[in-house]
């Protein structure tokens, strides 16, 4: 340990420090020492019978226009009667989490029914004991739709707390008006063309996936020693002057004009930004592509359960997630969508960011659940390393 710390040190003494640019969060950590929860501790009541209201978290731009008539959301109201308050209030899963952390470990409610984070932020809720468990009675089209890569994830096996809205891929983009084809993230890191022109991502495990690959390390089963080794790589390419940015989804403005000449990217932001750019491109990276969801959760305390389960199994008609799919450009969760898809946008139905084949899928990593220790420690790490700390 003494060795490793020293190692490190070195690191962050070079003078290497990478600003966090755009919207990206570096927020104080949270000890929940104490903090799990069971349905007994703190319990929810339902008042969905008496009450046709919903109130939803949801990340910015992440579902068709609210002001057309004929809208998904206005839809949904009309057909089911219930009123629905929907604010695009999510802009990173470490934000959020420290806006509602307080109220959900002191068992308050957070006034909210129901909000969308990504798979390891709804693990980490559900190992808290902090969400209510889904009736799957109310959910016939999830159980009939939701694709089957998607149904059993390792921290939420039965799917009893968690429905996917939309999944994406993480892998690289490039303008290529600037530069040659970039394969992998070990280019990112060392190719003297790129050098300074270079973003990723700033949520810890998109990009921390990738540099376990990287030094040999395989992300679904490593150690504290290769966790080091992978955080030494890139602290490295930092003090090099390789990396531009750890950045949200403002990459796209500078991968647009240029500035930018390659980066970590999501797949549905890429799909957006060819409509105005052809030469913004997507590849997988040969050290794989990571295969997310960002997931419909209900939080303790919220009291309209049963309307925001009505809500999940309204998304999971394929017409209606075929027509989501159209304006977000993720990956669609929804079994069937990709035929409803016939009648909504024919130019996406073979759209392998969309719609991915098996093969594509093959391809695809992920980040083995962390334990709250873990995840405080390498969080901790993370911090330091985008503030030069």
């Amino acid at each position: 340990m003494a060795a490793r710390l020293s190692r490190r040190t070195l690191l962050r003494g070079a003078g290497a420090a990478a600003f966090v640019g755009g919207s990206a969060a570096v927020l104080p950590l949270f000890s929940l020492e104490g903090a799990k929860q069971t349905p007994q501790s703190c319990p929810s009541t339902d008042l969905s019978a008496s009450e046709s209201e919903l109130i939803i978290s949801n990340w910015p731009a992440y579902i068709d226009p609210r002001n057309n008539p004929d809208s998904t959301f206005n839809v949904f109201q009309e057909q089911t009667g219930i009123t629905v308050s929907y604010t695009d209030d999510v802009n990173d899963n470490i934000d959020f989490f420290g806006r509602i952390v307080n109220q959900m470990r002191a068992c308050e409610p957070v006034d909210r029914d129901m909000f969308m984070l990504t798979d390891w932020m709804a693990a980490r809720m559900i190992n808290l004991g902090w969400l209510q468990q889904l009736d799957h009675e109310n959910l016939p089209n999830v159980e009939a739709n939701l694709l089957s890569s998607l149904k059993s994830p390792p921290w939420d096996p039965n799917r009893d707390y968690s429905v996917p809205w939309q999944s994406g891929l993480t892998g690289i983009a490039y303008n290529a008006s600037v530069t040659d084809p970039v394969g992998s993230f070990s280019e990112l890191l060392t190719r003297s063309d790129l050098s300074g022109r270079v973003t990723l991502l700033s949520e810890m495990r998109d990009t921390m996936l990738f540099m376990l690959v990287v030094v040999g390390a395989d992300p679904r089963n490593f150690n504290d020693d290769e966790w080091y080794d992978a955080l030494d790589r890139l602290q490295q390419a930092v003090s090099d002057g390789q990396i531009r940015a750890f950045t949200g989804n403002d990459y796209l403005r500078g991968l647009k004009s240029g500035d930018i000449a390659a980066c970590e990217a999501w797949s549905g932001d890429v799909i957006q930004a060819q409509f105005d750019d052809p030469n913004i491109k997507f590849v997988p990276a040969e050290e794989g592509l990571a295969l997310w969801s960002d997931n419909m959760l209900v939080p303790n305390r919220a009291t309209h359960k049963t309307n925001a389960e009505t809500w999940m199994n309204y998304y999971y008609d394929p017409m209606v997630a075929a027509k989501l799919a159209a304006w977000v450009n993720y990956i669609c969760p929804v079994e069937g969508a990709q035929e409803a898809m016939e009648q909504v946008d024919p130019s996406l139905v073979d759209n392998n960011l969309i719609f991915p084949t098996p093969e594509f899928l093959a391809k695809t990593i992920d980040m083995m659940p962390l334990t709250e220790s873990q995840t405080q420690t390498y969080e901790n790490d993370w911090t330091n390393l985008l503030t030069g700390g």
